[in-house]
């Protein structure tokens, strides 16, 4: 049974628009918002957002595709009227804070904020430590003198190599 493309042509507009032919469905990832205002605020986000495959950039730096993904979800949820606060909102519940270049101070993120600190902190300690060690038994061996029998032994092998 064959059907006519003619006769259906509400399923063929609907396999075209969901295949996202359809004008100002879906958004590229690179496309503008018609508003300069939006698109300003969109580019804003695009620096404050980290791209989670790429090492340290934000999602306006990058070229992976998960990064072009998360812009063109920037600009819709911007162009359905979401303000910044709700669009940062919502890709924190997906990715979690560290998709945000800046994360907040908070308990889940003391890790990040100062990790390194306590790392270098620690690394520190332990190099003065060893140091104060090594200095300390290097004076000990110098300043501890012979007794009399270690003397009389030192005399001994001397005189026995002459």
């Amino acid at each position: 049974m064959r059907v006519a493309l003619r006769a259906v042509p509400g399923v063929v507009l609907a396999l075209w628009l969901a295949l996202g032919a359809g004008p100002g469905l879906a958004f590229s990832p690179d496309e503008p918002l018609g508003d300069a205002a939006l698109e300003d605020r969109a580019r804003a986000l695009h620096e404050e957002l980290r791209c989670m495959v790429c090492q340290g950039q934000s999602i306006a730096d990058s070229d992976a595709a998960l990064a072009q993904d998360m812009r063109a979800i920037v600009r819709e949820r911007i162009a359905a009227g979401e303000s910044d606060a709700d669009v940062r909102g919502f890709l924190t519940a997906r990715y979690g804070d560290y998709v945000l270049l800046d994360p907040p101070v908070k308990p889940e993120t003391y890790a990040l904020w100062f990790g390194p600190a306590a790392v270098f902190v620690a690394g520190a300690a332990i190099a003065f430590a060893l140091l104060r060690r090594s200095r300390a038994g290097a004076r000990r061996a110098e300043a501890a003198p012979l007794s009399a029998e270690e003397r009389r032994r030192l005399d001994a092998l001397l005189d026995d190599d002459t």
